[in-house]
């Protein structure tokens, strides 16, 4: 059963950056695509970026010039950059798997694997 573990969140000042990671365990079989989402207190899960198996990349415009998705095949990990960051990037930040081969786009539903999320605050 593939695990999802996600690190690197924190609390930063406007323009600041940080790191996020994503350690994935217990697999067979890599995960076609995997993402970041992210879910502000009274706001519906959002998609942020995506990255599928052949390296194809997708990114919410909200964050496009600023986050980058990256994964570390050897080490099992994926990342998501984030510089320049704004208060309304605040969020709980998840990282999410799924194993369909004929899309990776950032829908919510079609991802069926889920970290448990780490929290990204930013102040003004």
């Amino acid at each position: 059963q593939v695990q999802l573990v996600e690190s690197g969140g924190g609390s930063v000042q406007a323009g600041g950056s940080l790191r996020l990671s994503c350690a994935v365990f217990g697999y067979t079989y890599s995960p076609y695509c995997m993402g970041w989402f992210r879910q502000a207190l009274g706001k519906e899960r959002e998609g942020v970026a995506g990255i599928n198996m052949n390296g194809g990349i997708n990114y919410v415009d909200s964050v496009k010039g600023r986050f980058t998705i990256s994964k570390d095949n050897a080490k099992n990990t994926l990342y998501l950059q984030m510089n320049n960051l704004k208060p309304e990037d605040t969020a709980m930040y998840y990282c999410a798997a799924h194993y369909r081969r004929d899309r990776c786009f950032l829908w919510t539903n079609d991802f069926n694997r889920w970290g448990q999320g780490t929290q990204v605050t930013v102040s003004p």
